[in-house]
C-alpha cells in the first residue's frame, strides 16, 4: 500500500499554517499530491434570516459582507499556500499521473462546508485537519467530524507547530476495538517505513479484543518489529496517560480509533480518552473508525 493523495480543507490562515507543512511534508514523504481546499460560505444562506423580522437592505447588505470577507479569507489563504509551496520546493498544479514528485493544488468553492468535505475526502488516501486549537478555528473542528463520521476514511490532526518529523516513531494506540484496528490499517503505510513502533496499552482503556502482544505480532507479518508498553492514567486521566507515553517514546505520530458513545448528530459527543487526546495532543494523530 501507498499513498497517493491527501486532502488538506483550510478555513483561516491563523490554523491552516502548521496543516499546510504538516501536508507538504507528506506529499514530498509519499511524491503524493496535495488538495489544499477552501470552502468559501455562500452568501444564499443568510436569506432565510429575512422571517426573522431583518429588512431586504438589512440581508443585502450582509450578504455583500459574507462575500467580501470570504474573498479576503480566500486570498490569504491562497497566498499562505503560494509561499508555502515555493519554500518547499513543491510543484503546483494537478498531479500528473506517472510523475513521481510531490505535488500540490490550491481550489477555492462555495458550498455547505461538512457535505464537501466529507465528500471530498471519500476520495482521498488521506485527509489533514488543522488542531481545532490552532486560531481558536472552530470551522477545524467541523472538517474533523465531517471526515471521521462521513466520509469512512482517516484523518489526520495536525500540530498545533509546524512537525519536524512524521511517521519515523508511531506510537499505536490499542484498547482492542474495531475502531482502534481500522486506525491501525490506516496508519500500516507510515508503519511500514518507521524507524521503531510502540503499542500502547493500558487496563483503564482496553475492551474486549486482541491484545497488544497480538497487535505486535500482526505488524511482525509486515517485516516491522514493534515492542509493547503499558501505560497508566495521569490525575485519572487515560487520555493524559496515553499522551504522555507517545511523549516519552518520542512518537511523531500515533494512531487512534476514534471511539464515540453518541449518536451520528452534528453535535456528537466524542468519547472522553479521545476528546482529550484532541484538544491536548502536540503530536500529529491518525484516527479512523
Amino acid at each position: 500500500m501507498s499513498v497517493r493523495k491527501f486532502l488538506l480543507p483550510v478555513s483561516s490562515s491563523g490554523s491552516a499554517d502548521a496543516a499546510l507543512h504538516a501536508g507538504l511534508m507528506l506529499a514530498k514523504m509519499w511524491n503524493a499530491h496535495l488538495q489544499v481546499l477552501h470552502i468559501r460560505a455562500d452568501s444564499r444562506d443568510i436569506a432565510p434570516l429575512a422571517g426573522e423580522g431583518l429588512s431586504g437592505a438589512m440581508i443585502e447588505e450582509m450578504m455583500s459582507a459574507t462575500e467580501r470577507e470570504s474573498g479576503t479569507r480566500a486570498r490569504g489563504l491562497r497566498e499562505l499556500f503560494d509561499a508555502a509551496t515555493m519554500s518547499e520546493a513543491v510543484m503546483v498544479g494537478e498531479a500528473v499521473r506517472g510523475r513521481d514528485e510531490a505535488s500540490a493544488s490550491f481550489t477555492s468553492v462555495t458550498g455547505r462546508e461538512d457535505e464537501i468535505i466529507a465528500y471530498q475526502a471519500r476520495l482521498a488516501d488521506l485527509t489533514i485537519v488543522p488542531h481545532p486549537q490552532a486560531g481558536e478555528d472552530v470551522a477545524a473542528a467541523d472538517a474533523l467530524h465531517a471526515v471521521l463520521f462521513d466520509s469512512g476514511r482517516p484523518v489526520l490532526l495536525a500540530p498545533l507547530e509546524p512537525p519536524k518529523t512524521i511517521g519515523k516513531r508511531v506510537a499505536v494506540a490499542w484498547n482492542g476495538t474495531a475502531y482502534a484496528a481500522s486506525a491501525l490499517a490506516s496508519a500500516m503505510p507510515f508503519i511500514r517505513q518507521a524507524e521503531a513502533v510502540r503499542v500502547l496499552y493500558a487496563e483503564e482503556y482496553s475492551r474486549r479484543g486482541p491484545s497488544a502482544a497480538e497487535v505486535a505480532e500482526y505488524i511482525s507479518y509486515h517485516a516491522v518489529q514493534a515492542d509493547i508498553r503499558a501505560f497508566y492514567p495521569v490525575n485519572r486521566v487515560v487520555g493524559a496517560g496515553l499522551l504522555a507515553a507517545a511523549v516519552e517514546f518520542g512518537a511523531d505520530l500515533m494512531s487512534l480509533g476514534a471511539y464515540s458513545t453518541a449518536s451520528r448528530l452534528r453535535q456528537l459527543i466524542l468519547g472522553g480518552t479521545t476528546r482529550h487526546v484532541l484538544e491536548n495532543a502536540t503530536l500529529p494523530v491518525l484516527m479512523n473508525r
